[in-house]
C-alpha cells in the first residue's frame, strides 16, 4: 500500500483504536490489496464484495469476516475519504451464540489446576473482579486499593477509567504472592522477558489448565468474565450495577447475561402454574 499505508496508519493512531485493533485494520487492509494488486484508489464496493467472496470461499467466519469488513470501511471511509462507499459495504450476519457459563465449581477447579503462579493470579484476578484479560494483565501494583476495597483499571475498552471490586479472597491471595513473587517495574503481573505478562501466556497457561480440571465446557479467558457477571446476576446484584463493574457503555449489552442464567430462567414460575391459585386470580 506503501503511501497509503502510513496514512491509514496515522488515521488509526488519531482515532486512538486499541493497538490490537490498529495492526489487525491495516493487516486486513494489506490483504485486500495483495489478492487484486490494486490500489485502493481504483477499486470500490465490487471489489471488497470480491474479496470477501474470497474469504468466505476459504471457509473464514463470520467474525473474521466482519473484521475485515470494519477494515475496508476505515480504509474507504477516513483515509481516502470515500463515505459512500464505505457505507455500501455491507456488515455480515453474525450468529449470537450463548457462551458456556462455568459454575462455581468450576471456577474452582479450574484455580486449583492452574500450576503457573502469575497466571493463575492472573485467572482469579479476571474472574473476581470480572475483568477483561488484557486488563487483568496490565494492572500496576499502586491499582490496588486495599483500604477501600476497590481495583483501579486504567484505560480500558473505550480508553475508559473505572473502578472494580477487590474481593477479600483475591486480597489474601495477592498478599501471599507478593512474598513470593515481589513484582519488579511496577506490574503487578510481570512477564518473562519485563513489562506485563501478555495475554496469550494467560490463554496458554488456561487451556492447560482447563485439560487438568477435566472441564467439558469450552473455557476461554472471556468465559471467566461471563461468569462472573452471570454469577452476580444470579445471587441478586442489580444489572445496572454489574454495567458499571464490567465498563459497558450501554445496559443492552450487560442485558445479554439475563439470557444465560439458568437459574433466573428456572426460577421463572409459568402463568401455567398459576392457574387456579391465589398469586394467579391477577391473570383474571
Amino acid at each position: 500500500m506503501g503511501e497509503l499505508y502510513d496514512r491509514m496508519a496515522r488515521d488509526l493512531k488519531l482515532k486512538n483504536l486499541a493497538e490490537t485493533t490498529q495492526r489487525r485494520y491495516l493487516h486486513y487492509a494489506c490483504g485486500f490489496v495483495r489478492y487484486h494488486m490494486r490500489s485502493p484508489r481504483e477499486m470500490g464496493v465490487p471489489e471488497c464484495k470480491e474479496y470477501l467472496e474470497h474469504l468466505l470461499l476459504l471457509g473464514k467466519s463470520a467474525e473474521m469476516l466482519k473484521m475485515h469488513v470494519a477494515a475496508m470501511k476505515f480504509l474507504y471511509r477516513e483515509t481516502l475519504n470515500r463515505r459512500e462507499e464505505a457505507a455500501r459495504l455491507p456488515w455480515p450476519k453474525v450468529a449470537h451464540r450463548q457462551p458456556d457459563i462455568l459454575s462455581g465449581t468450576d471456577v474452582e477447579r479450574l484455580l486449583v489446576a492452574s500450576k503457573e503462579l502469575v497466571p493463575t493470579m492472573v485467572l482469579m484476578t479476571a474472574y473476581g473482579a470480572g475483568l477483561r484479560i488484557s486488563e487483568a494483565c496490565q494492572l500496576r501494583v499502586e491499582d490496588i486499593d486495599s483500604k477501600r476495597g476497590l481495583i483501579h483499571v486504567r484505560l480500558g475498552k473505550g480508553k475508559k477509567d473505572r473502578y472494580v471490586l477487590l474481593p477479600a479472597r483475591l486480597l489474601l491471595a495477592l498478599r501471599a504472592y507478593w512474598v513470593q513473587v515481589r513484582p519488579a517495574d511496577g506490574w503487578l503481573f510481570p512477564g518473562v522477558k519485563g513489562g506485563p505478562i501478555s495475554p496469550n501466556s494467560v490463554r496458554r497457561a488456561l487451556a492447560v489448565a482447563v485439560r487438568r480440571a477435566k472441564l467439558k465446557k469450552k473455557v476461554t479467558a472471556h468465559v471467566l468474565r461471563h461468569s462472573f457477571a452471570t454469577h452476580l446476576l444470579e445471587t441478586g446484584t442489580d444489572i445496572r450495577i454489574i454495567q458499571v463493574l464490567l465498563g459497558h457503555a450501554s445496559l443492552q449489552t450487560t442485558a445479554r447475561y439475563t439470557r444465560v442464567s439458568q437459574k433466573m430462567v428456572a426460577g421463572v414460575k409459568s402463568p401455567l402454574d398459576l392457574l387456579g391459585t391465589k398469586r394467579g386470580e391477577v391473570l383474571g
